[in-house]
């Protein structure tokens, strides 16, 4: 859990590189769902995915930290990757990711550009991150989990903007990837003291967290194959998934095609690009069976989406 003067302290490092991100209720949502909604707009950061919060505040603190730092690596679907490079080339380290064979070419691209080593390893992003620490003890690079206190703290920030701009908020809902976005969602709650129920959203084909969340114990799954590549997770992480159970009112699972039509109904009714792991909250929200007249949030957690795949998704309605 991270105290509230974390969260203030990362709000710091955070807006240093970018302006706090919109929350709107949007009235055709509202009348889609039956419900008002709040939709928190983290598709409008620098990287397009709220992931940027923490890389901006982890690689502020590590170069205070550790002036003579080599450099850092870790292991990605790609909005965390953007997060490091995009918090390395501001403080001038050096930055290596490795990504899954068959990752997102958009998400590829955007990293190299941010000025990321990028390296295809493994069949999904579990087998990535091993590889990515297996380089680390290679090259002597520092490598970063996707649980660092520091990364959780700046991602926390937007849950610090969106409790302090609507009040009374019955429910959230949120993706889970590895757990950061949850987790700082919980960390602000619990520290403004309020009785905002979080409920967390994983796919059907990669439910492990669900599965833990149920067991109360942590469960791995056998594969992680959907097209909301941001929640394309085979290993809870221990840590993380601590607080959820300590935090969460409940995790839930959407389909691919949930998904799918969540992802439509962001353009028909708000023109919001969200990916599948942006919009897989909105497809919670929309079967959730106590939703009607009452104040729910959604996080959009990014819109990092293939050109080819929106295509089909859109096109598909």
């Amino acid at each position: 859990m991270i105290p509230l003067a974390d969260l203030e302290a990362a709000t710091r490092n955070v807006y240093a590189a970018m302006s706090p991100t919109p929350q709107y209720a949007w009235p055709l949502l509202a009348r889609r769902a039956g419900c008002e909604v709040w939709v928190k707009h983290e598709n409008h950061t620098p990287t397009g995915a709220f992931k940027v919060r923490g890389g901006l505040n982890l690689v502020a603190q590590l170069a205070v930290r550790e002036p003579g730092l080599r450099g850092i690596i870790s292991a990605t679907r790609g909005n965390h990757g953007q997060s490091l490079a995009f918090g390395a080339r501001r403080h001038g380290v050096a930055c290596t990711i490795v990504v899954p064979h068959g990752n997102s070419r958009d998400k590829n691209a955007a990293m190299r550009e941010f000025g990321a080593e990028l390296i295809e390893h493994g069949r999904d992003f579990d087998a990535a991150r091993e590889r990515a620490f297996e380089l680390a003890d290679e090259r002597g690079l520092r490598f970063l989990g996707p649980f660092e206190p520091e990364l959780v703290a700046g991602v926390g920030t937007y849950a610090l903007e969106l409790f302090r701009a609507v009040p009374d908020i019955d429910t959230v809902f949120v993706p889970i990837g590895c757990g950061s976005g949850i987790c700082g969602l919980i960390s602000a709650r619990d520290a403004l003291k309020l009785a905002t129920k979080i409920v967390g959203v994983v796919s059907t084909e990669a439910n492990s967290y669900a599965q833990s969340f149920r067991a109360r114990k942590p469960i791995a799954t056998a594969t992680a194959i959907t097209m909301a590549d941001g929640m394309a997770v085979r290993v809870p992480v221990p840590a993380a998934l601590e607080v959820i159970l300590r935090g969460a009112h409940d995790v839930v699972e959407v389909t691919d095609s949930e998904v799918e039509a969540a992802i439509r109904a962001y353009y028909d009714d708000i023109h919001q690009v969200a990916e599948g792991a942006g919009a897989a909250p909105l497809a919670a929200l929309l079967k959730a069976p106590d939703r009607v007249h009452r104040r729910m949030a959604v996080i959009l957690c990014g819109s990092n989406i293939d050109r080819d795949l929106y295509a089909r998704i859109i096109g598909n309605g």
